[in-house]
């Protein structure tokens, strides 16, 4: 090793940080298209710099002036986590946690910078599902043994030391990754967590390190001619769709929830806004087929929200649809699976099948199960899964090729899977949409296009239902209830002051449309006089109300 250089600032504060933040953001930005190219594990998607940039920039651009470095990282790491997009994003931002959760003064010196590496690597290790060699990793392990080893000599020399493991560690790359071999390239996450750690050398010492630019340069020919050609690691190469969204839920869960998104797909990433247990929000990222199925299994343990879904290229999925577009868009179906009757002739009136549980059929499970198969052998489970069957087996009949299912509720959606493992296949594609309520159902059913490729209609209607949001009246003993999602907002004494402030939590929040469903124990003045409130108060918000049901709540709004 080349002898370190004692020179420059020994202790990071807020503003070093901040200064390290702009000039890895800066840098990273001038070479993002390389560092892009360079792309080609877990998917040749070219997005590795582009993802973290933005992540970087989430996090530290906007933020709260004047924080001392403890509330900035704080801060900034919430920041990153519900932005972070992609697998180089999401394990960035699980970096700042570790880094946040560490540097617990206003002023960190080189063993406390060694730390911060240590736990940073850790903190992104822990969160991938199945840890591969000869990615950022890897480095991000190098760097930090690094940094532990020089951090007696102070902090320059730690930085430094970082740097330049983390330069080597992405040289070596290549040989601990088949796919990065046959590219011909180096790791791209690994080689920008280098520029990052170059940056921070820089902005304490003022020289400039080239490691991770040379190697850029070095590999850079090679990968503009080549990365287009790299087919997936294996393991990857059967996912054609990159799913992210945000989870509200425990830790227990989040944990089970890696277990289940491991089976469905690959590039499982979880990250949480806190190490501590009582984490509340996770990012979730994993590549899959079945697009439902991985939004269920998040609805199935807390609140999903900010739902992304992205298709590979073509070029890279190999696996061609089972049945081409001509064919398929004039004959697509879409069916409605709901509790609440009311919503039927609505949904019918638009062209949607509904099949509608009525009787609480799915009710007749027990409350509590002790596990999925003794619910999923319940009489009224079984009855659910009987009358949805029965409906995909008439599509099928008539010849229509493919069937989107929209179900709102866990165990709707349960049985709409359970039915749909029954009913497809020999080209006759399904696949389950699941939502919160049956507002979100109904905004998923607004936006389904015909014309549309039949997995981008499912992304745009998974996407739409993701982003309504459900509020609810319920009759109280001395009033009534408000609730947004899971969650209670508050109570009133009045529901026609309880609407009122729901709608307006709604349009101040920027919805664009209300849709008002009249429960049982509402009125038409009621329904009326809000609709009265949003005209005048919101004038830009448009507000559609639905036929009145005998369910509850007493009302329920949809905003959109």
């Amino acid at each position: 090793m080349v002898d370190i250089p004692e020179t420059g600032r020994q202790l990071l504060d807020a503003g070093i940080m901040r200064e390290w933040a702009a000039r890895g953001i800066d840098t990273l930005t001038r070479h993002r298209r390389g560092v892009d190219e360079l792309n080609v594990f877990p998917v040749a998607d070219s997005d590795t710099a582009t993802n973290m940039v933005a992540t970087l920039q989430a996090a530290f651009q906007g933020g709260t002036p004047g924080l001392g470095l403890e509330a900035l990282l704080d801060e900034a790491s919430d920041r990153a986590l519900l932005s972070a997009r992609g697998n180089s994003g999401v394990i960035l931002a699980q970096m700042l946690r570790g880094l946040a959760d560490v540097w617990n003064s206003d002023a960190i010196d080189a063993k406390g910078f060694a730390a911060g590496l240590r736990a940073a690597t850790d903190a992104a290790t822990a969160a991938v599902a199945v840890p591969t060699a000869g990615t950022i990793l890897t480095v991000a392990e190098a760097a930090a043994s690094a940094a532990g080893k020089a951090a007696s000599f102070g902090l320059v020399s730690a930085a430094r030391a970082a740097a330049e493991a983390a330069a080597a560690a992405v040289a070596a790359t290549p040989g601990q990754l088949p796919a990065l071999a046959r590219a011909g390239v180096v790791d791209a996450g690994g080689l920008a967590l280098t520029v990052l750690l170059e940056a921070l050398v820089e902005t304490l010492t003022g020289s400039v390190s080239t490691g991770a630019l040379d190697l850029l340069e070095r590999h850079r020919v090679r990968a503009v001619s080549e990365v287009e050609e790299v087919p997936r690691e294996t393991g990857s190469e059967l996912y054609g769709y990159e799913v992210q969204y945000l989870l509200e839920a425990n830790a227990a869960a989040a944990a089970d929830l890696r277990h289940s998104l491991t089976a469905l797909g690959d590039s499982v990433v979880i990250i949480g806004s806190r190490a501590a247990m009582d984490v509340t929000m996770f990012n979730v990222h994993v590549h899959v087929n079945d697009i439902g199925a991985a939004i269920e299994a998040g609805i199935e343990r807390g609140r999903v929200h900010r739902i992304s879904v992205t298709r590979f290229d073509d070029s890279a999925h190999r696996e061609p649809p089972p049945v081409a577009d001509a064919a398929e868009t004039p004959k697509r179906a879409v069916i409605a699976v709901t509790e609440t009757g009311a919503v039927r002739g609505f949904l019918e009136g638009e062209g949607c099948r509904t099949v509608v549980l009525e009787g609480t059929v799915l009710s007749e499970s027990p409350v509590v199960v002790k596990s999925t198969a003794a619910a999923e052998s319940h009489t009224g489970f079984l009855r659910a899964v009987e009358r949805i069957t029965a409906e995909l087996a008439d599509l099928r009949a008539a010849g229509r090729p493919n069937a989107v299912v929209i179900a709102d509720g866990t165990e709707a959606a349960r049985a709409a899977r359970k039915a749909a493992q029954h009913t497809r296949g020999d080209g006759f594609r399904i696949t389950v949409v699941p939502t919160a309520s049956v507002m979100q159902s109904i905004a998923a059913f607004a936006v389904h296009d015909p014309d549309r490729r039949f997995d981008d209609d499912v992304i745009a209607m998974a996407e739409a239902a993701a982003a309504c949001r459900t509020g609810e009246l319920r009759a109280a003993a001395d009033g009534v209830t408000v609730a947004i999602g899971a969650e209670i907002v508050h109570a009133a004494e009045e529901p026609l002051a309880a609407a009122r402030d729901l709608a307006d939590r709604f349009c101040n929040a920027g919805a664009e449309l209300l849709t008002v469903l009249p429960g049982r124990g509402s009125n038409a003045g009621i329904v009326t006089a809000l609709s009265d409130h949003v005209h005048e108060a919101w004038p830009l918000v448009e507000i559609q109300q639905l036929p009145a049901s005998e369910d509850e709540p007493l009302l329920l709004i949809g905003a959109e």
